[in-house]
Formats: C-alpha cells, structure tokens, sequence
C-alpha cells in the first residue's frame, strides 16, 4: 500500500528460473511406509492423480519425498499439498511445511495434474519402493476433474463470504477523503486498518489513531475507534490490522523478534477487537520467522483468526521470493494474498513468455496465474487494484476491468488475449487501496466490483 503516489518499478523476474531441477535431500525411511498412486479422473488427454503415503509403521514420519518417473510426452502441470523439483521426466515431490510429520497409522496426500497418457512408475518413498502401489479395481472416472483441485483442509473462512472485497482504511491524514471507520460504505466485507507500525524494539508493532487524523475529523479517540470496529462487526464485517505499508519498518529476522511481533499484535487484538491482522510489509521480510510469528498468533488467537497479505506484484513472481514462499509456507493458515498489481511496471505472466502491461486484464490475469498454478488454493488468491485516481502511480484501471479480470479467472469469460490454462471458481476476489480514494472518487469501485462479486461461481 502507498501513502505517496511514488511509481514503484520493478525487474522482470522470470517465473521458470526457479522451477528447473534441482535433487532433494531424502529423509530417513520409516519402515511400513507406503505411498500409493490413484487417478482421481481421467478425460483421455489428460488426468488428475492422488498419492497417499500412509504411515503403517510404528515410529512418526518427520518428512517424506516421493520421486516417479513419467514417460515421455506426459508432465505434471498444477499441484497441490507439495513442493515439486524435476530432473528430465523424475518428478519429485516433498513435503509442505504442515504435512510432513505423519504418526503411526496416519496418512496424508497430495495431488498434481498430469498432461498426457501415461502414468508414474519407478516410485520411491524416502528412497524406498513405495508399496502398496496397486491400481484401483474400478476404472477411474472418464469425465473431467474440476476446474481447479479442491482444497484440501482449508483453514476457517473467519466468518468471511466465499467472495469477499476488501478494503484499506486510511488511519493518516492525506488528500483522500477522511473518514470515521464507522463510515466505510457497506460494500466492503473486510476492512483493514492500516497501519500498525514498528517501535524501536525489533518486532514490536504499535496502533493508535493518528492525531493528524483526529484533527481532521474534529475529534476521534482510541475509544471512538473501538466502539467503530465493534459496529462495522455488528453489521457483519470483519476488520483487520495492517501491518507495514509503504513506510513500514517493521522487522522480524529471529525467534525474539518474532516472538514480539505475534505478542505484540495479539496485544492490539484484544485491546481493539481486530479479527485478524495483514501483513503489508513494502521493505521485505523474513520468511521464516514471519511464519513463526504468524503460527503463534494463531495459536494464541485461536483457528478464527484471519490472515491476510499485500505483497507488491514484484514479490509474487517467483515462488522462491520471499513473500510467495511465505505464502506457501502458511498456507494452512492463510486466508488471503491480495497482491497489489500497480505501480510496477510490465512483468511476466504465468506463461512466461511476454510482458503483460500493467493496467489491463491481461496483466492481472496472467500474473495471478502465477499465484494460481505454483500452489496457492483459489479461495487465497485476491486481486488488489487502486480505486481511482489519487490512489496509484500507474496501474489504475477502471472497475469494469476488475470485474473482467474475475470473470476470465472464475469463467473463462471476458478474457483479453492471454487465458489461463484453467479456471478457477473460488477465486477469493479484490481488493482496493483504499476505502478513503474509493469514497473520493465517488464509490465507483465498491459499487461496481462488490455486486459482481455475488455474481461468481
């Protein structure tokens, strides 16, 4: 999110770079262990496919890996529930950060679709024979798999619609209209308040309503607020605490730092009422105790809680940013990512193979492929566009774009020249900077995106 109308310009990264091959350590095999292949569906040209890897052994699997071969002509394309490296056509598969320990008798899957006739052979399981490979004894299903994997243990929708739009709200005085949060037009679902910012203790993050704001509203109190997050959730919305911004600093880098973050923003939660928190941190972060942070928010705040992030487009090319690996890494808590795409220039789309102008359909689309097809679940990928002008350096489109790039996602309607290789119903919906440039400029964006978003599979 911008508080400035500064152009943020970006490097084309190329989304393929980090997808090569590359060899895996293997964990130690577990006795009793077997990972069994299923095709879920098959259309002829192509399938859906389904390992199971099931613990029969007497001692806790902390990680595993399945490798396959694929002959020639037949490739995975979208997977879910696992990392994936290839080397020719062995295929790789590791656990995510959720589903690697298995206890004894437990199970866990994931899943991949397959271009092609053939089928895996040569499996391994932490370097073993897999076992227990038999095919089913009924032919698989001959009409097409959905359109995108379902989602497997989603975490809780925090009381969120299917299609939900977001919206910032602006704690700060600037040339936007200034507005009560009571005030946020009734369009929005989720309401984040931006922002909570750093203290000078790494990690800690602290809220308060900003006094520039107070004096242009001629009075509004920490109690004024309050009361504010408790009516927009008596109407049915959900408000959360953005954490960064363009002018953010906050810094997570250790087990203390993270420590402080998920203690200090639990603090602001019930100090507030806040459902959940937004991580929109424009000055990078650490993966790794980001997450840690996050898990023990959750812990703390129990399975409702609500976890959103605004990353720049920049930081959703490549699943090996850090951003996008975050994503990845918490996505069993995760509920949604709504990348900003503007102010950044032309990028790569999921294609690979032009630079989608910002500003179009076909740069949202094709850049939320990305999101769509390296492992992020529909129901978590949001599209984040500037609601007019005031609101954006570049990359501000009008509203009836937004709705186009949702139905070409959720349809295969309205496409412009680029389609994604599939569709995908549940895609979670917008988002805006910001609730205060929305009302400024008329409420075009609320009004025309939010009554579309009811229209969507």
């Amino acid at each position: 999110m911008k508080r400035s109308r500064s152009l943020v310009l970006s490097l084309v990264t190329l989304l393929a770079a980090t997808l090569g091959a590359a060899w895996v350590a293997l964990p130690a095999f577990a006795a009793g262990a077997t990972a069994t292949f299923v095709k879920t569906s098959d259309w002829g040209t192509g399938w859906e496919g389904k390992y199971t890897i099931t613990n029969g052994g007497g001692s806790t699997i902390n990680g595993w890996t399945v490798s396959f071969d694929l002959p020639a002509g037949t490739t995975v394309g979208s997977y879910w529930d696992a990392l994936l490296t290839t080397a020719g056509q062995r295929y790789t598969f590791t656990n995510r950060s959720w589903n690697g320990t298995i206890a004894p008798g437990a199970s866990v899957s994931f899943g991949f679709l397959g271009s092609g006739t053939g089928a895996p052979t040569n499996c391994q399981l932490n370097g073993a024979a897999c076992g227990g490979g038999a095919p089913p004894t009924t032919p698989p299903p001959t009409t097409p798999p959905p359109t995108t994997p379902p989602p497997t243990n989603p975490p809780p929708t925090g009381g969120l619609p299917k299609h939900l739009l977001t919206g910032y709200w602006h704690n700060f005085d600037n040339p936007a209209v200034e507005l009560r949060l009571r005030d946020v037009p009734a369009e929005y679902d989720l309401v984040a308040v931006a922002f909570a910012e750093a203290t000078t203790t790494p990690g800690a993050v602290t809220f308060g309503v900003d006094p520039g704001l107070a004096a242009a509203l001629g009075g509004y109190t920490d109690a004024d607020f309050t009361a504010d997050v408790r009516t927009l959730q008596s109407r049915g919305k959900k408000v959360i605490i953005s954490v960064g911004g363009e002018a953010g600093r906050v810094s997570v880098n250790d087990s203390a730092s993270a420590a402080r973050f998920s203690d200090t923003v639990y603090a602001l939660i019930q100090r507030y009422g806040f459902d959940g928190v937004d991580i929109d941190l424009e000055n990078g972060l650490n993966p790794t105790y980001m997450a840690q942070a996050l898990r023990a928010l959750r812990t703390k705040a129990g399975g409702g809680l609500i976890i959103a992030m605004a990353p720049q487009t920049i930081d959703m090319q490549s699943p090996a940013g850090s951003y996008f690996k975050l994503a990845l890494d918490i996505k069993d808590i995760l509920t949604v990512v709504n990348t900003q795409f503007y102010n950044s220039g032309a990028m790569l789309g999921c294609d690979n193979n032009a630079a989608y102008a910002q500003g179009t359909v076909n740069f949202i689309v094709a850049l939320a492929c990305i999101q769509l097809e390296a492992g992020l679940r529909p129901d978590q990928v949001g599209l984040g566009l500037p609601a007019g002008p005031g609101a954006a350096g570049g990359g501000i489109v009008a509203p009836s774009v937004v709705n186009a790039a949702l139905d070409c996602l959720a349809r295969g309607t309205n496409c412009g020249s680029f389609r994604p290789p599939r569709t995908y119903p549940g895609i979670r919906g917008a988002m805006t900077w910001s609730v205060n440039w929305d009302v400024t400029n008329g409420n075009g964006f609320a009004r025309t995106v939010a009554p579309h978003l009811d229209t969507l599979p």
